[in-house]
């Protein structure tokens, strides 16, 4: 899980909303998630991402990237696309993949 929110960013830009509900800690899934998020990091245009997961197995993912075409390129990474079959096969009894404009944005911090 994520300690940290993402600020409020300058839109417009694009969320990528993933819920899921899987096993906990099925093989490989820990090692495979890191490895994603090292490939995610390297596309121009990703903003960020948060996470967490309940402890009945209920999981919320969002990612954030500055225009389509920067989400488009971490849809259609090989390795991530290798991931995500991985997963279904695995890992995931279920899962949605909900994918948003943002228009307007704003965060609070306590000082």
């Amino acid at each position: 899980m994520t300690q940290s929110l993402v600020a409020g960013l300058e839109p417009p830009y694009y969320t990528a909303v993933f819920t899921s509900v899987r096993a906990d800690d099925p093989e490989g899934y820990a090692e495979t998630g890191a490895r994603m998020l090292e490939i995610v990091r390297e596309i121009p245009g990703f903003l960020g991402y948060e996470t967490a997961r309940t402890p009945g197995g209920i999981g919320i993912s969002v990612a954030y990237f500055r225009d389509l075409e920067s989400l488009g390129a971490w849809q259609n990474d090989a390795e991530h696309q290798a991931a995500k079959h991985h997963g279904r096969a695995h890992w995931y009894d279920r899962y949605s993949v909900h994918i948003g404009k943002v228009e307007r944005s704003y965060s609070f911090e306590r000082a």
